[in-house]
């Protein structure tokens, strides 16, 4: 069973940054894939950043340039580097593992990032 927390969410202005970290259960980082997804009021959940089991990494275009997705193996901890921080990035956000070959996703129980104008 993989178990994920997310912390490092909060509040802050525009043109700001956040470093959203997830302590991961051990061996997470070898046997799945690891992104950060995201989920505003109203809105559905979506994939901000992506890091496979071969150090591949994928971005949503609207993060591109601003928001860096990385791991520490050593602490089993999943990072998200948001930097330029905009309004339209406010949402929860959670930390998933998942397998290309299984349906099966993992979820951590989200931590909030508000921006402010």
């Amino acid at each position: 069973q993989v178990q994920l927390v997310e912390s490092g969410g909060g509040s802050v202005q525009a043109g700001g940054s956040l470093r959203l970290s997830c302590a991961a259960s051990a061996y997470t980082f070898s046997r799945y894939s690891v992104g950060w997804f995201r989920q505003a009021p109203g809105k559905q959940r979506e994939g901000v950043a992506a890091l496979d089991n071969l150090g591949t990494t994928s971005y949503a275009d609207s993060v591109k340039g601003r928001f860096t997705i990385s791991q520490d193996n050593a602490k089993n901890t999943l990072y998200l580097q948001m930097n330029r921080l905009k309004p339209e990035d406010t949402a929860m956000y959670y930390c998933a593992a998942y397998r290309a070959d299984s349906a099966t996703i993992y979820w951590g129980q989200g931590t909030q990032v508000t921006v402010s104008s």
